[in-house]
């Protein structure tokens, strides 16, 4: 075997496999449950705000959203929202729990390829439980060295996660879908960043611009492209 050349880290929703889509859709159908008592905007915007505030107690994940959207509903209605209401939000977080694993096109076949050759981590933020059914379901769980499933990404977070595993955050790939959370760290520790977009980003994710004129930022159209990129670097 081929000794490793580079450690590639993977984040895992809506880089491996899709995940905003379902939120996309618990957020149509909570906006159509709670239409008779507010706009779509009134609803969105204010079940954004109880998700910021609700963080730093949550989470991040389905259980958080779900609770915040519980208390969003409480709020809008100024209590009078049905038990059988509550209910239904309820089960929606439900739905989106037991939804199966849907790996994105191409995803399964960039993994395997630079596991041949590489040492690749995966590095996921949001509810530990729901993460592990995820990433057992997906089936690429034995392809990584390491997983970690972690309650935020920030610069100190990557760094205190790369000493315990003896990672030069130089010889680093970090592939995500999110600037915020998977490159923009990555880049200011010294990494490199290679930012594949997914089509849609929770707006707490968005940022104002991407650094494209960083010498170690990458942006790819679909992980598709990734083996290429990396044995370009």
């Amino acid at each position: 075997m081929r000794e490793a050349r580079l450690t590639i880290a993977f984040d895992a929703d809506d880089t491996l496999w899709h995940n905003e889509n379902l939120f996309e859709e618990h957020h149509r159908k909570y906006c159509q449950l709670l239409a008779e008592y507010h706009d779509a905007e009134t609803v969105e915007s204010t079940l954004f705000r109880t998700e910021m505030r609700n963080l730093e107690l949550y989470g991040y994940g389905v259980k958080s959203f779900t609770l915040s959207s519980i208390e969003t509903a409480i709020k809008l209605t100024d209590g009078a929202i049905p038990a059988e209401e509550l209910r239904r939000i309820i089960d929606f977080g439900k739905d989106m729990l037991a939804h199966p694993v849907e790996l994105i096109e191409g995803a399964a076949e960039a993994v395997e390829a630079l596991s041949r050759q590489h040492e690749l981590i995966l590095i996921t933020k949001g509810d530990l439980r729901d993460q592990e059914r995820k990433i057992a379901k997906s089936g690429l769980a034995p392809y990584f060295k390491h997983i970690e499933v972690v309650s935020n990404k920030n610069n100190e977070d990557y760094a205190r996660l790369f000493r315990q595993h003896l990672i030069d955050p130089q010889s680093l790939v970090m592939v995500g879908n999110s600037l915020k959370s998977d490159i923009l760290p990555i880049l200011e520790l010294g990494g490199t960043g290679v930012h594949i977009p997914y089509h849609l980003t929770w707006e707490h994710e968005r940022v104002e611009a991407a650094p494209k004129h960083h010498s170690k930022f990458h942006e790819l159209a679909s992980i598709k492209q990734l083996p290429d990129l990396i044995a370009s670097l």
